[in-house]
């Protein structure tokens, strides 16, 4: 038989292992939910260790489901949520605490007295980052100044930190015998400790952070073989992608203008800069695309949205107004519109382009009209706005005018969300056949490293239309449901104070 590509995508919710050919088609997959825990208000983790179970699970469930042995799979690749952040003792491989997740806020007192001396753009120029809660570097801070034996074992070397991918490849590669302990690049710049330019850790923040340098992984490129998988005897894993940069190599954005948007627990919009650093004027992030082995790193603009499925989550498991997530867009076709009432989702505060961690949510404009049907559609186009202003901040300023915006993850198969992402951004949307395409980029990085897939033209040669969504929405009627978004914004603000 053929070899296969592995691809393990670990998410914020669930861990997932799809087996690809060399065509890009779906072999096999198994996915598994982990737990979400909740410790206070504004806290979000995981258990590492459960997730490190899970990930092993799923890639052997994938293999035995497709009628392969692990002898078949030629690389596997790697992708992750991105700033979720663990610490663990190298000597036994026991996390010190529960993994951080990206959309934890206990950083915020961190985050202000950094900003006290310099703004909130103090690490900008370097990093591409605003000082925010949404970073791995505040929250490694945190752990090293509260969790008792941190610090002490960290400035004996024994302490290390890595974001979700350096904890499996440690972990996948030996552990505490001969782990390698490494990230890729597009991981490391959501850090807020790389400099955007050398690629390696910046010795100035890192001093300012009190961060022992002996902590942090190697960084290296996205597709290059990093070490072997122990429990699939041997098998390289040879890509390394954060999520939301997988999803943009997935889609084959390989040129400059090129964008994608991912639609998950967040939302989350790339655009190909090329080997460019663009700063961001407008509220977005300045950060790594991916880099293949010597190449040159390629570079992106992301606007990143906190709350998107997740808003659709908790429409089903705090209001019980939907039993599955799939029944959000039956009750929102109940209504013909949102009935003048908004849900701004800043759960975690607002992200891209205001980063704003004062800001809570807020269900505005509610009247005796309004109904569960009105409140379901209110929630998918809060979605919708939210990609709106992030697309205004990139065009603010990259000067690119989209023609086309490319789509993937879960919420792509609402098509009621996807006409009305399409009416309210004035741009056509167009969903691929291969719509798992965080999986895929990670297999196509994976694939490159050991020359499974010769290059990114043939990549190219894979990707097609499912299906477009074309404007639809008179301009009037546009303007006036953003300015009612816009307004809604506003009412968020100042809620937590300091």
């Amino acid at each position: 038989m053929n070899p296969l590509i592995a691809a393990i995508d670990q998410g914020t919710t669930s861990t997932r292992c799809i087996l690809f050919d060399a065509a890009g088609k779906i072999v096999a997959q198994e996915q598994k939910e982990h737990r979400q825990i909740y410790p206070r208000p504004g806290w979000v983790e995981h258990d590492p260790l459960e997730i490190l179970e899970r990930t092993q699970e799923v890639v052997l469930a994938a293999v035995a489901k497709s009628g392969y042995s692990s002898t078949d799979l030629a690389a596997i690749g790697i992708t992750n949520q991105r700033e979720t952040t663990v610490v663990w003792d190298r000597r036994t491989g026991k996390p010190y605490t529960n993994a951080i997740v990206w959309q934890d806020t206990r950083t915020a007192e961190v985050c202000a007295q950094l900003a006290a001396d310099g703004g909130q753009n103090r690490f900008r120029e370097k990093t591409g980052l605003p000082l925010a809660t949404y970073f791995s570097g505040p929250k490694l801070r945190w752990i090293l100044e509260n969790i008792p034996g941190v610090r002490s074992d960290a400035e004996r070397g024994n302490a290390l930190f890595g974001t979700i991918d350096s904890w499996l490849i440690w972990n996948l590669t030996g552990g505490p015998e001969h782990g390698m302990h490494i990230t890729d690049v597009t991981n490391a710049s959501r850090t807020m400790l790389m400099d955007l330019r050398t690629l390696d850790w910046d010795p100035e923040i890192l001093k300012i952070l009190d961060i022992p340098r002996s902590m942090l992984p190697k960084i290296e490129p996205s597709a290059q073989i990093y070490g072997h998988a122990d429990f699939l005897n041997g098998v390289p894993i040879a890509g390394d992608l954060g999520d939301q940069q997988a999803a943009l190599f997935g889609q084959a954005c390989f040129a400059p203008g090129e964008a994608k948007n991912t639609y998950g627990t967040g939302c989350f919009m790339l655009l190909n800069t090329g080997n460019e650093i663009i700063p961001s004027k407008s509220g977005l992030l300045t950060t790594l695309g991916y880099k293949i082995g010597a190449a040159p790193a390629v570079y992106c603009l992301e606007g990143s949205i906190a709350i998107a499925g997740a808003l659709v989550q908790w429409l089903r498991d705090n209001l019980k107004l939907i039993s599955s997530a799939a029944e959000v867009e039956t009750l929102a076709r109940s209504v013909e519109d949102n009935g003048g009432m908004y849900i701004v989702p800043a759960f975690s505060g607002l992200f891209a382009p205001y980063w704003r961690s004062d800001a809570r949510g807020v269900m505005v404009g509610l009247t005796q009209f309004i109904n569960r049907g009105h409140i379901a559609r209110a929630v998918l186009e809060a979605t919708a706005f939210q990609t709106r202003e992030v697309l205004d901040a990139m065009k603010a300023d990259s000067g690119v005018q989209l023609t086309t915006l490319k789509v993937d993850g879960g919420m792509v198969k609402n098509d009621l969300l996807m006409q009305f992402q399409a009416d309210i951004l004035d741009v056509p949307v167009v969903r691929p056949v291969i719509t798992e395409t965080t999986a895929l980029g990670a297999a196509y990085a994976a694939g490159l490293a050991v020359g499974y897939w010769k290059d990114l033209d043939s990549l190219c040669g894979q990707w097609g239309v499912d299906r477009q969504w074309s404007p639809t929405m008179n301009h009037t009627t546009r303007n006036h449901l953003y300015a009612g978004w816009k307004k809604a914004v506003t009412r968020t603000l100042n809620w937590i104070e300091s």
